[in-house]
């Protein structure tokens, strides 16, 4: 299946790709997962590395979907501060939680380096820088709720930040220093051949058509094929459909939109990002943006909820980078590309018990580099039988959202409503 919308960054310049075949007959599996992205590939190591006979089932090539087209960034947390967390989940899920969330870029880069993984990793850091006054108050909160739990991270003063993104558009905000940037394409890639290499069975060009109970296994079957197994992961995240009835309606797709410039001379460039960060500032339609290897900077923001988006689409993401750095107004873009990245209702991402062993990893809000791979293990852990109360992340019951056809006309509307808050308080 071709992949629509873009001429992608990632996929031109990504490591090699795995080989793989599609599915042909039926076999026997101790798990099969669904979906080669971030968290399939993860659950598949993680599994293979136990001794399980794992097989990956990916619809197209790996990577394909959200985890071929994301940003990036490997950010830890979630949209909520630690404190909210601890609020909401009580005095022993909530720091569980904290700390797992706060653990993604050791997560990350911790199987880079164990698995030798070429995806040009940098952990320079994250800063989020704020537009307004509103959000450099909530900026700050965030870094201190952080702090106080002895994380690396610290507060930027406004000149401090312009030195460090190369443009004086923002107040100031926070820094991460456990965060960092990979090429995602080759992550992903890099994480399936650790899996093949662990004994993973790796299946491309495969959807999953049907997945039903065959006595005491489950049956995952294909066009050409079908797998038999103990347990069924769901890894499909965006582009989760109908394979399991509801759960497509836990989430809401959304569209991001990312374009890429030329690569900028080192004279142009050299004040740009120069410590290497990655980027993602306070608006409620937030631009996030970095360098690549080869010093193009990226630039990413919200889009239409359409597949068929182009060039014509990149007027958003244009202007973002027109009034950042009005010294590129003229560097055209070399590679433009688009993605499903899932939301869910409660902004938290989900971990699901659909049935016995039945287990799906879905709605990552945007967080998806480090939330999917920490995901894919913990999928893995309750696939091998770790007890849910011992994942520190609630494990809970498929919940699909109430009024789900109205969604993503109440989507729309909200990011009409955001842009113009955002305009509305930009100082």
């Amino acid at each position: 299946m071709s992949q629509p919308n873009c001429s992608s960054l990632w996929a031109s310049t990504a490591a090699p790709d795995i080989e793989a075949s599609a599915l042909q007959g039926t076999v026997p599996a101790d798990v099969v997962i669904v979906g080669a992205g971030f968290t399939g590939c993860a659950a598949a190591l993680a599994m293979a590395q136990r001794g399980a006979r794992v097989r990956l089932l990916e619809a197209n090539v790996v990577g394909w979907g959200a985890s071929g087209r994301t940003g990036g960034q490997v950010i830890p947390g979630l949209k909520f501060d630690p404190d909210e967390i601890e609020a909401m989940f009580g005095p022993d899920l909530g720091p569980r939680m904290v700390n797992a969330v706060g653990s993604v870029g050791d997560e990350v880069f911790g199987l880079i380096e164990q698995h030798a993984i070429s995806c040009d990793a940098q952990r320079k850091g994250w800063l989020q820088p704020a537009f307004s006054t509103r959000s450099l108050d909530l900026a700050l909160r965030r870094c201190d709720s952080w702090q106080r739990r002895g994380a690396d991270v610290a507060p930027v003063g406004r000149s401090e930040m312009a030195r460090l993104l190369g443009t004086d558009h923002y107040l100031g905000g926070w820094e991460d220093r456990r965060a960092g940037h990979v090429q995602p394409m080759s992550y992903v890639r890099g994480l399936a051949g650790a899996a093949q290499r662990a004994g993973a069975v790796i299946h491309i060009d495969s959807p999953a058509l049907s997945l039903t109970r065959q006595g005491a296994k489950w049956r995952v079957s294909t066009p050409q094929g079908a797998v038999d197994a103990d347990q069924v992961l769901l890894a499909t995240n965006g582009y989760t459909d109908g394979l399991w009835p509801g759960l497509a309606r836990t989430v809401v797709p959304m569209m991001s939109f990312q374009a890429a410039t030329i690569p900028i001379s080192e004279d142009l460039g050299k004040s740009i990002l120069p410590e290497g960060h990655a980027a993602s500032d306070t608006r409620r339609l937030l631009w996030y943006f970095r360098r690549d290897a080869h010093g193009r900077l990226t630039m990413g923001g919200r889009a239409p909820y359409r597949e068929d988006l182009g060039a014509a689409d990149a007027d958003y993401v244009r202007n973002a980078v027109n009034r950042l750095y009005p010294q590129f107004k003229n560097t055209p873009f070399e590679f433009h590309w688009a993605g499903r990245v899932a939301m869910t209702q409660d902004h938290i991402p989900h971990l699901n018990r659909l049935d016995n062993g039945l287990w799906a990893a879905l709605g990552y809000n945007g967080r998806g580099v480090g939330m999917a791979t920490l995901f894919g293990r913990y999928l893995a852990d309750l696939a091998s039988g770790v007890p849910a109360q011992d994942i520190p992340f609630p494990v809970t019951s498929m919940r699909p959202i109430q009024g789900y056809p109205f969604t993503r006309l109440v989507a729309r509307a909200l990011v009409s409503y955001y842009r113009i808050r955002d305009q509305l308080e930009a100082v």
